[in-house]
């Protein structure tokens, strides 16, 4: 959705890239998507991953720092509008459907669509967190006055081994959780 609307916005960065795509192949990052979950999963540790990132060149974009806001945004807001359509999809098949004892099909949709509601909200939670490289980040960028944004933007080139540290001391999960659990308690 970030190559969407920073096109949208004036950037064909992504489209020229051939980003603007729902083939999941294009997306693929090696190390990220592949070779990091694999890692972590032998390790015993908490299993993650990431795909490439979107290619967006915000100097192109017509909006300037609000352009920039605007495409961090609509990551979040995709996953908050994908667990909200996914809420009302599984209550209108749980009504519907008679239950789930009466059809087999009706049990694993109504899992995968809770699932999708969870991972969701927590994707979009996760990544409005003010840190860079994610979105969260971007838009704080963007709120800040051009200098202390400077003096931000300077801490992405860490933002991954921060981001590991925090995780890995349950700084994020204390901060996210309570927000994920409202949530979801107000979607499910």
């Amino acid at each position: 959705m970030h190559g969407v609307i920073a096109l949208r916005l004036g950037d064909d960065t992504a489209l020229r890239a051939g980003r603007l795509t729902l083939n999941p192949v294009s997306h693929i990052d090696p190390f990220g998507t592949i070779f990091l979950p694999v890692i972590l999963m032998f390790l015993h540790l908490p299993v993650f991953g990431y795909a490439k990132p979107v290619p967006v060149n915000f100097s192109r974009l017509r909006t300037g720092r609000t352009g920039m806001m605007e495409v961090a945004a609509a990551g979040p807001l995709t996953n908050f509008a994908l667990a909200i359509a996914s809420a009302f999809a599984l209550r209108g098949l749980l009504r519907f459907a008679g239950g789930p004892w009466q059809a087999p099909i009706v049990v694993p949709l109504a899992y995968m669509l809770k699932y999708s509601v969870l991972v969701n909200i927590a994707l979009g939670v996760f990544n409005l967190f003010p840190l860079l490289p994610l979105d969260g980040g971007r838009v704080l960028t963007g709120l800040l006055p051009l200098p202390a944004a400077r003096a931000f933007a300077r801490t992405e080139p860490y933002g991954f081994l921060i981001l590991l540290v925090l995780l890995y001391t349950d700084s994020v999960e204390a901060v996210i959780n309570p927000i994920i659990n409202t949530l979801t308690r107000m979607l499910l």
